[in-house]
């Protein structure tokens, strides 16, 4: 759950504030895309899997390069989310509803949009099957599937979330009893979670507790609550630039931190969260909750798992530098499917975005790619209901800012950024 950062044509000029202009331009082109079906053509000369935010943004930049009814997307959901601003949503200051539209409004005019899953891949003969055994042939592939969650994985869950005081910022289904249980707190322990596998954003488990602490300030409820933040990691944040900030902010606001401390079980019935010592395996730990905030257990969809186009864990298996596949050249990867070593957040996928476009358009010409990507990413920190730390970094995590002032400090402007300009960027731009 980030921000949008932009790659244009110079690599200086990171979000996508800067793109502004060139976006507004560009916004006639675009319209009602082809009615979705489960596939009109048995060919595409490009072929898209996943409908969010990489796949979309790709789908319009090789509509430019090939023609609109040479491309299509493979997308099952009917309803298409900007999920950064669910941070908001979970905290009470952003309606779920505005952070969803029809897929079908959001698909670039003309292109094909085959309402339908991948249920296998097969690079070697230039080909996926869909569900009812269709198959599809493509020149070019672009994979773009996201990732999955997993509360399954957490013993008790997901019917947990049928109880009170429970919730999680992550689904669609759960970001509301985030607001509820914020709304309905009286006093305890209010935990928020951090699990052991990579996630999208992050950042985003935390941001969460910074908005609770806020609001129950706010309310005359803040001596009352006990705040823990029980993540699986060894350190607050991967850069250190940030992370002393953040360190500043849990001392000052007088958060309990445990490291290496992971959720594996929920008794939602008696408001118990177990947790195994990840130094120790096999101890674990329960911790009575007036609040649970669940970052789920994430990893591969699962017709990426043993797919000939992943790595051994399930990741799509692309240069860092280029996002071509390293072993099937018309193949390509952007986002969280990806096994690139960079933050999993939008703003990771706005700036792949565009290295992706110059990798392909070379590789259309026989080319060898020359664009690099340096793993560019970026996180708006929410501290507070008017607050955020804009984090942006590279693969070394490095920190790689765009503005002429210290990002690690709080401030009014970057909220309103994170909060209105991006979704605004998100929706008329990024996608387009």
């Amino acid at each position: 759950m980030s921000a949008i950062g932009v790659v244009s044509s110079c690599s200086c000029l990171r979000p996508g504030v800067w793109l502004l202009k060139p976006g507004m331009q560009q916004m006639g082109s675009f319209g009602l895309h082809t009615a979705a079906r489960c596939a009109a053509k048995d060919y595409y000369e490009v072929l898209v899997l996943g409908g969010g935010a990489g796949g979309i943004a790709m789908s319009a930049r090789m509509k430019r390069k090939v023609g609109a009814g040479n491309v299509a997307v493979v997308e099952p959901s009917e309803t298409h989310y900007y999920q950064p601003l669910w941070t908001l949503v979970g905290g009470g200051a952003k309606r779920l509803a505005t952070s969803a539209r029809p897929t079908g409004s959001v698909m670039p005019k003309g292109v094909e949009w085959i309402k339908s899953r991948v249920t296998a891949l097969d690079p070697d003969k230039n080909c996926v099957w869909l569900e009812n055994d269709i198959k599809i042939s493509y020149k070019y592939l672009i994979i773009a599937l996201g990732i999955s969650l997993h509360y399954e994985k957490i013993k008790g869950l997901p019917e947990g979330f049928d109880h009170p005081k429970i919730g999680s910022n992550y689904s669609v289904h759960t970001v509301e009893k985030t607001w509820k249980a914020l709304q309905d707190f009286k006093e305890g322990n209010a935990i928020f979670t951090f699990p052991n596998t990579p996630v999208k954003c992050a950042g985003a488990p935390q941001k969460i507790m910074y908005l609770s602490e806020a609001y129950w300030r706010k309310t005359g409820k803040r001596s009352k609550a006990n705040i823990m933040f029980n993540t699986s990691l060894g350190v607050i944040f991967g850069v250190k630039k940030y992370a002393d900030a953040l360190l500043e902010i849990i001392k000052e606001r007088n958060i309990a931190v445990n490291y290496k401390c992971n959720l594996v079980e929920v008794r939602a019935d008696k408001q118990e969260a177990v947790f195994e010592n990840l130094d120790k395996p096999g101890v674990t730990e329960v911790h009575q909750y007036e609040m649970l905030h669940v970052t789920p257990p994430m990893g591969p969809p699962d017709v990426l798992i043993n797919s000939p186009v992943s790595d051994q864990i399930g990741w799509v298996d692309v240069d860092k530098e280029t996002l071509q596949h390293k072993k099937y050249p018309n193949v390509f990867g952007i986002g969280d499917c990806t096994n690139l070593p960079t933050s999993k957040t939008a703003a990771a996928v706005a700036a792949q975005s565009g290295v992706l476009d110059k990798t392909i358009s070379l590789v259309m010409k026989n080319q060898l790619p020359t664009k690099k990507y340096d793993g560019y990413t970026s996180c708006p920190l929410v501290t507070g209901y008017n607050k955020v730390i804009l984090a942006e970094f590279d693969y070394d995590a490095q920190p790689l800012e765009t503005f002429p002032i210290d990002q690690s400090k709080e401030r009014v402007t970057m909220y309103h950024m994170k909060a209105d300009m991006m979704p605004f960027l998100y929706w008329n731009m990024l996608l387009k």
